[in-house]
């Protein structure tokens, strides 16, 4: 009897072992942070409905500084040990420069509308990356020695909010590596680090990601606008209930209306899709399009990519 206890101890211990090893973890990609791209010269700009916005230029990180590379492959090695799967910044890069004509030439039909998509969201899009580790450093010198102070901060690449983060400076060295003063640094942060990804991750899998949904009716005279009736229901209140029969827990929140237009924020989509492929804004607005063109709205509808975590659904035209 008790060889029979030991053995279905251990028999559940493997079982346990071997479903932690199976649990999905997220993609994690580490990137300089804003500060230090403009610190040394690799800021972009482009124009946005009129307002001209700066965005980090990568590309031109990479391709300028040996020590970023050198920091961002350190980061790279810590997050692998700890069981991250990375994707590396570097190709992720080039694969976007294959496709950079992509979403040039698109247009909606009707109007003519392009893709609101920055550098930014294209390459977190291009990544598929969960969360983004954005690195900065200074380095401090004391006579011989030198010491790195340092941050890092997790962002949800969907919602932008930042999940994790850790900071400080590091003992002073005599070693002239940046990568090594910068390993020597986070060392001692990394598993706390790490914890409040997993911990993120967690809800994720839980509550669903965050996303932000928005509806327009186009100015194209048509006669359809959120407050056209259907079996004595207003559109606003269609789409109201399907967000609430689709999103996770029933997690939403609508926080704008009138009758062109409505802005669904806090959104909480599920993480994957039943096929297995990660789910984010564009193909939950899609689900959205496919309901509404069926009986009895019968209503075209026109998805506009906005990054991973918000869409346009122009309603009403293609």
């Amino acid at each position: 009897m008790m060889k029979r206890k030991i053995y279905t101890v251990m028999a559940l211990l493997s079982f346990t072992i071997t479903m932690m090893g199976q649990a999905k973890l997220p993609k994690l990609m580490v990137v300089p942070s804003d500060v230090w791209c403009s610190e040394n010269g690799c800021m972009e700009s482009m124009e946005v409905m009129g307002e001209v916005v700066t965005y980090p230029d990568y590309k031109r990180a990479m391709q300028t500084s040996r020590e970023l590379m050198a920091v961002i492959g350190k980061i790279n090695t810590l997050m692998a040990e700890r069981g991250f799967p990375l994707q590396d910044m570097s190709q992720t890069l080039k694969s976007i420069e294959r496709t950079s004509q992509e979403n040039s030439v698109l247009r909606t039909k009707t109007s003519g509308a392009g893709l609101a998509e920055s550098p930014v969201d294209r390459l977190r899009r291009t990544a598929r990356a969960d969360i983004i580790i954005e690195v900065d450093w200074g380095v401090n010198i004391n006579g011989p020695k030198r010491s790195i102070t340092y941050n890092l901060r997790g962002l949800d690449a969907y919602s932008n909010k930042q999940v994790a983060g850790a900071e400080g400076t590091g003992a002073p060295s005599f070693s002239a590596e940046i990568p090594v003063l910068i390993e020597e640094a986070v060392q001692n942060h990394m598993d706390p680090f790490t914890t409040q990804l997993r911990e993120h991750f967690d809800d994720l899998l839980e509550k669903g990601r965050e996303v932000v949904i928005e509806l327009q009716i186009p100015d194209n005279g048509q006669d359809l606008d959120f407050e056209t009736e259907y079996s004595g229901k207003e559109l606003a209140e269609v789409i109201d209930e399907w967000m609430h029969d689709n999103t996770v827990e029933h997690r939403y929140s609508k926080s704008d209306g009138t009758e062109n237009y409505l802005l669904f924020d806090q959104v909480r989509i599920p993480i994957y899709r039943p096929n297995g492929m990660a789910m984010d804004a564009d193909a939950f607005a899609r689900q959205l399009r496919n309901y509404l063109r069926n009986a009895p709205y019968n209503i075209t509808s026109k998805v506009v990519n906005r990054g991973l975590g918000r869409c346009l659904l122009i309603v009403g035209e293609k």
